[in-house]
């Protein structure tokens, strides 16, 4: 009997021993699991976003970088209907900020977006800028004069701002006069800087553009009547690969900090 309970004893001696270790090899890689969750697996988000957020976007970027060290914001800035057809074209996208509905109502019809991502996220408006030295042009309505040789727009079949220009001088009863002089960018930053170089008299942009040029002055907004309301909604791609840390950068877009710098580069917020 004394040599079986050496042998038990030895025994319950080494499960206790196995248990212990396993229990504390288990906390270990809980504790890992923990620390890896925490900090977050590295993911790099892919953002197409209308130009006029190029400056606006780019300050959120380094304050979403402090908060999220895993992740990396790839931007990638257009006119929102050069965008639209990347993505319609299959090109890897995470997100997509518009700078108007049209862009973004078509891909939700084509069953390209998480849907219950789309919102109105931010506001702006429409104006004329001349060169800042300039003082030919104070109104729309010296478009029509001959103290305007040349005026550049947005094209309108793509870029947003081109298509609100387009309304404005329609219901001012201008388009006629002005079209004949009419020159066409690619995006609304293009539009912004053939005014800047003065190699047109004039411009239609947004305001924050013209707010962060010091190159131009704004010399009249547009009537609020006189076009749709500049809405800029943003939304994840359905088939984004990185869905789960889209959605938390669309919130963030939502959140104080990154409302903060919208208002800061002139933008509304929401509705």
């Amino acid at each position: 009997m004394g040599k079986s309970k050496k042998i038990l004893s030895v025994i319950l001696s080494l499960l206790v021993t196995f248990l212990v270790v396993g229990c504390s090899s288990s906390s270990s890689e809980n504790q890992k699991s923990a620390s890896s969750t925490k900090k977050g697996k590295a993911v790099t988000l892919t953002v197409s976003a209308a130009a006029s957020l190029k400056d606006s976007m780019n300050e959120i970027k380094q304050l979403y970088a402090k908060e999220n060290p895993n992740v990396t914001i790839k931007y990638n800035f257009g006119s929102s209907g050069s965008l639209q057809k990347q993505i319609e074209q299959g090109a890897p996208v995470d997100v997509f900020m518009s700078a108007a509905t049209k862009q973004m109502d078509e891909l939700k019809e084509k069953n390209l977006l998480a849907n219950d991502t789309i919102k109105d996220l931010l506001q702006n408006d429409v104006v004329l800028v001349v060169p800042k030295d300039s003082s030919n042009v104070k109104s729309f309505e010296d478009l029509a004069t001959d103290k305007v040789q040349k005026i550049v727009l947005g094209e309108i079949k793509s870029v947003p701002v081109g298509q609100y220009s387009q309304d404005v001088l329609t219901n001012l009863k201008l388009m006629d006069k002005v079209q004949p002089k009419a020159v066409y960018g690619k995006d609304v930053k293009e539009v912004l800087t053939w005014v800047e170089t003065k190699n047109v008299d004039a411009g239609i942009v947004y305001k924050t553009d013209a707010l962060v040029s010091d190159k131009v002055k704004v010399v009249a907004a547009a009537p609020k009547d006189s076009h749709k309301t500049v809405i800029y909604p943003a939304a994840v791609i359905k088939n984004s690969k990185n869905a789960d840390a889209a959605k938390e950068f669309l919130k963030f877009l939502s959140g104080d900090k990154a409302k903060t710098v919208f208002e800061k580069y002139g933008f509304k917020i929401g509705k």
